[in-house]
């Protein structure tokens, strides 16, 4: 049957069973009167029924018997007239009206088409009950079409109905249609439009890319600058690969190459490689006149390098040692990064600042190997490495560097990666428990001096019961409490990752934030209730009063109120006073600090 991947759309088979009307395969194919009356769609699409059965049963034959066959396919109606002309079928075989297949073969099977090949498929089509006339080629002889600019007949082998493909159809029909498409819109300014690479050269399959190279005619251009015209055509005819590709329904890359007609006469002028293979491997599916003479030409020996051609590419031999030394030194510059900025990234794993290059070796033998205890030396001694050729590099004492040790080195930079990031896995399971700690230690260090140095089962219901009840704490700290407490736990069962690691440590940032807010709030608070501001006529200042003593607080002085009177005291023994006072709603002051007062300043007032 007809293979399910090639799209068969309905109104060509209805044409092709119905040979009605006048339709154009495309602008160059000719047209032909069919005289007899229209069927019916039912009677049509049961006749391509029948028509399809035949097909397959034929090809079955075929590839039974010649299993090398590349591709076969039924030609479009239109063609059979050129394609009878051509071959020169007999006028009372042309008059039967058979269906015209054409049959691809290895260029290799060429000596066995007419002994061998030819016999077998005139005895198996005879079998069919449609009348077929069967055209056996080879790659070669497709492309003569194109050597002969015979174009019609490319435009209709891809435009065939394909009953077998193993990619060389596939390949003729996408760059035909792509060609057609390009030449509705820029027939004008096209020159040639050739195909090239594995099709061409008989190794291509149903995946393989199919080369196209497209000249445009710039010579008469005078609107528009000639690359600006490039561009904009290039942009269209790329444009125009999606479409052909799906109207194709074929898995091939479709790669596309644009040239300026003057471009392109420079570069064959210059012998570059790539057009002179263009020129000598391609095949024109469209021509004005401009590819084929070119082609000719060269197999002539007619087109022939320059001297200046000779020269430009003996100047690259002469370049490419000084290129290869750069591309060396690219090589090891691009290594010691390799090295250099991982080591840089556990750097700033463990909390320090990315270190600089010319210190890192320094920075990461003390972090690493003297503090932390993770890397070995032998590590080391690869960054080490990797910095002197660099710094050698950086002051011109390095010239150059072997491929040998380019080797040596690439091999040295992918075990130390590795080792880099095992470190990382080390230093970040380290990271979480330490983390897990100092988490543990703020929140219930804050939690203590606000409650007392309590266990932290206490500490927790203190919390719910003083904090959260009373709505001076969100409720939804609480869990985040608990979490905090089960850290411990879940470090020793080695059960805590770095994800949850980070939740937490956000989670408590916010308790911990709530907290000291809240303690700063009850110090204040505390610290107000005991503190009597003291207006004399020329002396003013504070009564403080606290749990330990009485202080009076004068223009930076602290005097401290005993049974004698004020003495002298100090910032030290005050702070010291303020911290061991509990909080307190109320406070209460001898009669004996106002007599005190009194006797020290005078007449004065008081604001509590």
């Amino acid at each position: 049957m007809l293979t399910s991947k090639f799209y068969i759309l309905e109104n060509i088979l209805f044409f092709m069973v119905n040979n009605s009307g006048k339709t154009n395969l495309n602008d160059q194919i000719k047209s032909s009167e069919i005289p007899e009356e229209p069927l019916s769609k039912e009677e049509s699409l049961k006749k391509f029924q029948d028509m399809k059965k035949e097909l397959d049963n034929f090809k079955n034959k075929i590839l039974k018997k010649f299993p090398f066959i590349q591709s076969i396919s039924l030609l479009p109606s239109q063609a059979f007239k050129i394609f009878e002309e051509e071959e020169g079928v007999p006028p009372e075989e042309a008059k039967n009206k058979p269906l015209h297949l054409m049959m691809i073969v290895p260029e290799e099977e060429f000596k066995n088409i007419s002994k061998k090949i030819k016999p077998e498929v005139i005895k198996i089509s005879l079998e069919s009950k449609h009348k077929l006339w069967v055209h056996i080629k080879t790659p070669i002889d497709v492309w003569n079409y194109g050597m002969d600019s015979k174009f019609e007949f490319l435009d209709a082998i891809g435009n065939s109905i394909p009953v077998h493909d193993e990619g060389i159809l596939g390949s003729i029909r996408v760059s035909v249609i792509h060609k057609t498409l390009v030449l509705r819109k820029f027939e004008k300014y096209v020159a040639s439009y050739c195909v090239g690479g594995s099709l061409v050269r008989g190794t291509a399959d149903e995946t393989s890319d199919v080369d196209t190279f497209i000249v445009i005619d710039d010579t008469d251009v005078k609107r528009m600058p000639r690359l600006q015209l490039l561009d904009r055509l290039r942009g269209m005819i790329h444009d125009y690969i999606r479409e052909a590709t799906a109207i194709a329904g074929v898995k091939n890359i479709l790669n596309v190459q644009v040239y300026l007609l003057t471009d392109f006469w420079d570069k064959v002028k210059d012998s570059e490689p790539v057009m002179f293979t263009f020129i000598r491997d391609g095949v024109p599916l469209f021509d004005r006149g401009t590819f084929l003479p070119w082609k000719l030409l060269l197999q002539m020996g007619k087109i022939k390098p320059s001297p200046e051609a000779i020269d430009k590419y003996m100047k690259f031999s002469e370049q490419s040692d000084e290129l290869v030394k750069k591309r060396m030194m690219d090589a090891m510059q691009d290594i010691y990064w390799g090295i250099v900025t991982p080591t840089q990234a556990l750097m700033m794993l463990s909390g320090q600042g990315p270190p600089a290059p010319k210190t890192i070796v320094q920075d990461a033998k003390k972090l690493f190997v003297q503090e932390q205890k993770i890397m070995s030396l032998k590590d080391l001694k690869v960054l080490e490495k990797a910095v002197k050729y660099y710094k050698d590099y950086e002051h011109g004492k390095l010239k150059s560097i072997p491929g040998k040790e380019i080797d040596l080195l690439l091999k040295e930079a992918a075990e130390y990666d590795k080792k880099m990031k095992s470190l990382r896995n080390k230093l970040e399971a380290k990271l979480v428990i330490d983390s897990g700690e100092k988490v543990t230690e703020e929140v219930f260090g804050l939690l203590k001096n606000i409650f007392g140095n309590k266990a932290r089962s206490v500490l927790i219901k203190e919390f719910d019961k003083k904090l959260v009840k009373t709505g001076k704490m969100q409720k939804r700290f609480l869990p985040v409490l608990k979490k905090v407490d089960s850290i411990k736990q879940k470090i020793k069962s080695k059960k805590l990752s770095q994800t949850e690691m980070d939740l937490v440590r956000r989670e408590a940032g916010e308790l911990i934030r709530e907290l000291v807010d809240y303690s700063q709030r009850k110090e204040l608070a505390s610290v107000e209730k005991g503190v009597i501001f003291v207006q004399g006529k020329d002396r003013k200042g504070e009564v403080v009063l606290t749990d330990i003593a009485s202080f009076f607080v004068e223009g930076g002085k602290f005097r401290k109120f005993t049974g004698k009177g004020l003495v002298d005291s100090n910032s030290g023994e005050f702070e010291d006073a303020m911290k061991k006072t509990e909080d307190r709603t109320k406070v209460s002051f001898d009669s004996n600090v106002l007599d005190i007062l009194k006797k020290e300043i005078g007449e004065f007032s008081l604001t509590i």
